[in-house]
């Protein structure tokens, strides 16, 4: 019987990159927890925190068609290293910033500016595993990136808190220690990244967008799951930042809501525990509806818990399955998809993730000088309703199989040429084993 051996996912590339994309996203979450609590601060007014969230949101989202284009055109790694560069620019500003002065403008402009760069380079970051990461070990990396991804959830917004009610200043000067180990780390990449090696047969930008596109909604087993990225993303960020906008106009404290926001990364500590396990035994399409359903129960049950510890524990059960989710899906994606066009179907997947995001914020700010918590909560559990029953009723995304049958499946459900390309043996990254 012949066992094949699967490549190792702890590559000094891999390390490298995780250690560079963790101090990165750390100071992200720094900022995205400071700079809404900094506009409530500001303005005393929800709609006008919810104008600067949606502004930044709606930033990246069309940033990151860009960033596919460029991530196809050039050495991802390379970009890492720049994105890197402007992150650790544009900390320096903030924390200038926060030494002067920080009025509704000047947050609004250093939120689009970092939704910017998020954009520009942040497609690029997360194709960059396609050049350091071989293809049978993708599904561990992304369980992996999960984890990370938890335990930035846990600490980052209580540290947020604490820094924030040090002062804006002290947070500042946190994401700049954080953007320098970004660049420093992301300076290394270079070493271990297979050759990028251009492919793009159009020269125009909007027709090389256009491929991104096309090729996503080719593929059935893919296009399932745009719509319903869509609602639950609108959805459950909708009630995250009515919950943190209500709690901010009762005088919660940043610590306090710190604190609560925390309760997101326990849940997702424990999901990320289980989540290797889950994707290499478990359908891809059951961890997506289980992980949505739960989901859905934590929104309903909001509206009916104002204490700040049950918000917490509500928002900790309501991720747990999150990062099995995000792990199958991420994992599948990236599988599946050929590596001259991972950047552009990044972007293009990356619109329907995230394009209604920046209503998330306005829908939270609308309805609480509006309709006020319980309503808008209401409504907010109703999209990830909406969300849940259509990812049950989507044949496609219901097949998605456990992490060992994504490359037949993926190859079953391409076009011949990508079928080709399935069946030649894989270039190791540089260094690896």
């Amino acid at each position: 019987m012949h066992i094949t051996r699967k490549s190792r996912l702890w590559t000094a590339g891999y390390s490298t990159w995780l250690v560079s994309d963790t101090a990165f996203e750390l100071s992200g979450a720094l900022a995205g927890f400071a700079i809404p609590l900094l506009a409530l601060m500001v303005t005393d007014d929800p709609i006008l925190a919810g104008v600067i969230g949606a502004t930044g949101i709606a930033a990246r989202v069309l940033a990151s068609l860009v960033g596919g284009v460029l991530a196809d055109r050039h050495s991802r790694v390379r970009l890492v290293v720049l994105g890197a560069a402007v992150g650790l620019v544009l900390a320096a500003l903030f924390t200038w910033a926060a030494m002067t002065s920080l009025g509704f403008a000047v947050l609004l402009v250093l939120n689009i500016a970092m939704a910017l760069r998020n954009g520009l380079f942040g497609t690029a970051t997360q194709a960059a595993l396609k050049d350091l990461v071989a293809s049978d070990a993708l599904g561990r990396a992304q369980a992996s990136n999960q984890g990370r991804d938890a335990l930035l959830g846990l600490a980052g917004a209580p540290l947020g808190g604490l820094l924030l009610g040090v002062g804006a200043p002290v947070v500042g000067l946190a994401m700049l220690v954080c953007q320098t180990v970004a660049l420093a780390t992301a300076a290394l990449l270079p070493r271990w990244a297979r050759p990028h090696v251009e492919e793009l047969g159009e020269r125009r930008f909007l027709g090389e967008l256009a491929t991104g596109f096309r090729w996503v909604f080719a593929r059935a087993d893919l296009r399932g799951a745009l719509l319903v990225s869509t609602l639950v993303n609108l959805g459950f960020n909708a009630a995250i930042s009515t919950v943190v906008y209500s709690m901010q106009q009762d005088g919660a404290s940043p610590a306090v809501i710190g604190l609560v926001s925390g309760g997101l990364g326990i849940g997702m500590l424990v999901g990320a525990a289980f989540a290797p396990l889950l994707v290499s035994r478990v359908r891809a399409g059951v961890l997506t509806i289980l992980g949505l359903l739960v989901m859905c129960a934590a929104a309903l049950a909001l509206p009916l818990v104002t204490h700040p510890l049950g918000i917490t524990v509500v928002m900790a059960l309501s991720i747990v399955g999150g990062p099995a989710l995000n792990a199958g899906l991420l994992g599948y994606f990236m599988v599946a998809t050929p590596p001259n066009l991972i950047g552009r179907a990044t972007g293009a997947v990356t619109v329907f993730a995230s394009g209604a995001m920046p209503l998330a914020p306005l829908v939270a700010g609308l309805g609480l000088g509006l309709v006020g918590r319980t309503w808008t909560l209401v409504a907010t559990a109703a999209i990830c309703l909406a969300a849940a029953g259509l990812a049950a009723s989507t044949r496609s995304l219901r097949e998605l199989p456990a992490e060992s049958g994504w490359v037949a499946h993926a190859v079953a459900n391409g076009t011949p040429a990508e079928a080709a390309e399935a069946t030649t043996p894989e270039q190791q990254p540089a260094g690896q084993g």
